[in-house]
């Protein structure tokens, strides 16, 4: 019996770290939480209230920095509003972002060998893009890298750059809750046995 329970333990603890951990360890964020403290110090120093992080903003981002992650880095000018996206309408709706919030946002991707953090925040402090982090309309940000490309994508208070999600939800969002049902199921049924 104590043999059978020691099992249900391990099962249990097994599906808590397959589940619940990949959600929580994730290090790649490190570069981009610190690029957003760098731009909110920055912010701060002129006294424009902080950007606060941005889930959507954060997913169009990544997604951003991963579709622009094979272009070499001079095939962008730094400094223009909006990148030469041709399919920012599919990333837009692969984040669940109605398009109609994204028309007061800014994408402000950068390329930056190695993405040396300096580097990487004085490309958006000293450079044409310093424009929109001076601009108190922005209240948030999101942030992605791939390679040597950083995206930041900000967001206003507004209906048209909210980045608010589109009519539909997606896929990821309906079944991620059930992860953790199930892992709360499997972690009760270690109690009742």
């Amino acid at each position: 019996m104590a043999a059978l329970k020691l099992s249900f333990v391990f099962l249990s603890v097994f599906f808590h770290a397959a589940f619940l951990l990949p959600h929580l360890v994730n290090c790649k964020n490190d570069d981009e939480d610190n690029l957003l403290q760098g731009i909110n110090s920055f912010r701060t120093s002129l006294g424009i209230p902080v950007l606060t992080k941005h889930k959507k903003a954060a997913c169009l981002a990544d997604e951003v920095a991963e579709d622009l992650e094979n272009q070499p880095c001079t095939s962008i000018n730094i400094g223009v509003k909006s990148p030469p996206l041709s399919n920012f309408n599919r990333l837009v709706k692969k984040c669940d972002i109605d398009i109609n919030t994204t028309r007061d946002g800014v994408v402000l991707p950068v390329c930056v060998h190695d993405l040396v953090p300096t580097l990487v925040l004085t490309n958006y402090t000293h450079s044409s893009y310093a424009q929109y982090l001076n601009n108190s309309k922005f209240a948030g940000a999101g942030v992605g890298s791939e390679d040597d490309w950083m995206v930041v994508v900000l967001t206003t208070n507004t209906a048209a750059g909210s980045f608010a999600s589109g009519a539909h939800q997606s896929v990821v969002s309906e079944i991620g809750w059930r992860r953790y049902v199930v892992c709360l199921l499997l972690g009760s049924l270690v109690y009742l046995v």
